[in-house]
């Protein structure tokens, strides 16, 4: 079950959480995640480990066997394949689709897509097709609809892992700025750990549980100790 956050100093509440696909095939088994509120946190985990399982649990997609959710609403996801969640056929329409249900005017739809392109750094594509946008200006679009909407919360299901090396840092060094910026709790998968170096903290999940977490600063000493740091990048991918 989702419930409203209730320990304020916190974004992302998560406490013995349960998911199986069925009765024999557990994903998730007890699994305790607590992001801060306002920090940017990463995910981490070899394939399979159930780590974008736990991000569609965290936002409503999925319904866990047992165990709590307790998140600061509202929430924005960043899918990993942009395409999948971009629906109109202009940047300003796609991120306006977003606000519907709020029931706004057309002036304040107005100023909130511009809100939102300008944290984003595209408000000269505000007319642009979906079609005609790259990679990594269409997840930056999907990232902007969760501004306009105004979300406390922001998950992204491994977002660079369609974008080349330089765009992927791009883009992780602009959602660090727009949670710093904005106050925004962020959770965000990733095999990348060069990407840690933009985080405020990590989980290692395995087995369908956080094994451990901690601060990027305190994990680099000890990958940098592994007699084959490829091969110990490699795993992780």
């Amino acid at each position: 079950m989702i419930f409203i956050l209730k320990n304020p100093s916190l974004g992302i509440n998560i406490k013995q959480l349960h998911f199986g696909w069925n009765s024999q095939t557990p994903v998730l088994n007890g699994c305790d995640l607590a992001v801060p509120e306002g920090e940017f946190w990463m995910l981490l985990g070899d394939n399979g480990c159930g780590k974008s399982t736990l991000l569609r649990l965290i936002g409503g997609i999925l319904s866990p066997d047992q165990g709590t959710i307790d998140i600061n609403n509202p929430l924005g996801f960043v899918f990993q394949n942009p395409d999948h969640q971009l629906v109109m056929p202009t940047v300003a329409a796609d991120i306006a689709f977003g606000l519907v249900e709020e029931k706004l005017t057309l002036p304040e739809v107005k100023v909130r897509v511009k809100e939102a392109l300008m944290a984003v750094n595209l408000l000269d594509l505000e007319r642009r097709p979906i079609y005609a946008l790259s990679g990594g200006q269409k997840q930056r679009i999907a990232i902007a609809g969760a501004i306009a909407r105004h979300c406390k919360v922001l998950l992204l299901d491994e977002p660079t892992a369609l974008l080349d090396p330089d765009t992927q840092i791009e883009l992780v060094a602009l959602v660090q700025k727009i949670v710093k910026e904005r106050g925004i709790t962020a959770l965000w998968v990733t095999h990348r750990l060069e990407e840690l170096a933009y985080a405020d903290g990590y989980f290692l999940l395995d087995k369908g549980k956080v094994i451990k977490k901690g601060k990027p600063q305190d994990l680099f000493p000890q990958l940098l100790r592994e007699t084959n740091i490829k091969d110990t990048m490699e795993k992780w991918r």
